[in-house]
């Protein structure tokens, strides 16, 4: 396709007698940020070692610009890395380390300057040219490393972690920065990462892996709204689990049963996406989904459990309840601390655990 910038078709990867990637396919859309989310040993890093070059897949084929890459090296791919830990030339200052690989190719140096001059204007330390890594923050030096990887003018940089390094605000505030970078190069951006809120926040679309394999691929919205595995929703943002069967599927509704917890009612979600009538199945609450209250009243609710708080943990914008349900496991359900002036439940305090059918997912595992 003519807006794709990199294909991978059926790649297989095996280190001994264990797949490290095994049969991914996949497309990513030219100037589009592509990241790829999953837990250790999902396969995430090998794959990104096989765009790189630095592996060779054992079976299957990737094009990068409608290039085949195969037998080419990493230093002819049109791709450039940028790792976790930046690599930057402690000796160097931020300029010449951002020029050292234009320096390598032998070029003009007035088009040297003109290059590391404005890669380094993208990335906002223009002022900060002269300045070595040690007198640079972690975030500084990360812009430093990523704008070495884009004076190159590559089709694709690969990302590595890169805001594992950094302390929790930095990294937000970076997330923020690095999309908007890369959106001003216009520059396909795959990044490989664990973090679920990075990979939210900075993608336009994304892929989960486990085990080697692709479980989906989308928008994050979909991805979150959507799982299609009860995989893939415990892996991407928090959820609420339950192990059971769908009992009966009405129109757009099922109702769901749970096997190891013969205190709780039949529960009505929204209809399954693959389980049907008597099959195994495990039901999916978002935590914000519920909703706490200290008695019946107001609309109607599909789902209505009682319970008790086991514990209120407060975090600035919102509250953690963890819910022991009669009967049922504990879950957790999320308020949002806004000018509400509805009182805060405490610890030991006898509640209502309520939600819409529409609010549960019912997946396949």
């Amino acid at each position: 396709m003519a807006d794709t910038s990199v294909a991978i078709r059926q790649v297989e990867k095996a280190y001994g007698g264990v797949r490290a990637v095994d049969g991914v396919s996949l497309e990513i859309r030219r100037g589009e940020f592509f990241s790829i989310l999953g837990p250790s040993g999902s396969g995430k890093t090998t794959l990104l070692r096989l765009l790189a070059g630095f592996e060779r897949p054992d079976r299957g084929e990737i094009l990068i610009e409608g290039r085949s890459m195969r037998d080419v090296p990493p230093n002819r791919r049109p791709v450039n890395l940028v790792f976790q830990h930046y690599a930057l030339f402690p000796h160097l200052t931020a300029f010449r380390n951002v020029a050292f690989g234009l320096e390598m190719q032998r070029r003009p140096r007035p088009e040297i300057d003109a290059r590391v001059r404005a890669a380094l204007a993208m990335v906002r330390l223009h002022e900060h040219h002269d300045r070595y890594p040690a007198q640079l923050s972690g975030g500084e030096q990360q812009r430093v490393a990523l704008a070495r990887a884009l004076v190159n003018r590559p089709a694709l940089v690969l990302l590595d972690e890169p805001l594992g390094a950094l302390d929790q605000q930095l990294r937000r505030d970076m997330q923020v920065e690095l999309k908007t970078i890369q959106e001003e190069a216009g520059i396909t951006f795959v990044c490989v990462t664990h973090d679920q809120d990075e990979a939210l926040t900075l993608s336009d679309r994304l892929a989960v892996m486990s085990g080697g394999r692709v479980l989906q691929v989308g928008s994050p919205r979909e991805l979150y709204a959507a799982p299609a595995t009860a995989a893939v929703a415990r892996f991407l943002g928090r959820s609420n689990c339950l192990a059971g069967r769908v009992a009966a599927v009405e129109g757009e509704r099922c109702l769901f049963v749970a096997t190891d917890r013969p205190g709780l009612p039949p529960l009505r979600a929204r209809r399954p996406r693959g389980p049907g009538p008597g099959q195994a199945a495990t039901l999916v609450l978002r935590p914000e989904a519920l909703l706490l209250a200290r008695e019946c009243g107001g609309e109607p609710a599909d789902n209505l459990l009682p319970g008790r708080v086991r514990k209120a943990i407060y975090g600035g914008s919102e509250t953690q309840y963890l819910v022991d349900l009669d009967g049922g496991p504990t879950w957790l359900a999320l308020a949002s601390n806004g000018r509400s002036d509805a009182k805060p439940f405490e610890a030991g305090e006898a509640v209502l655990v309520r939600w819409g059918a529409e609010e549960g997912a019912v997946l396949a595992e």
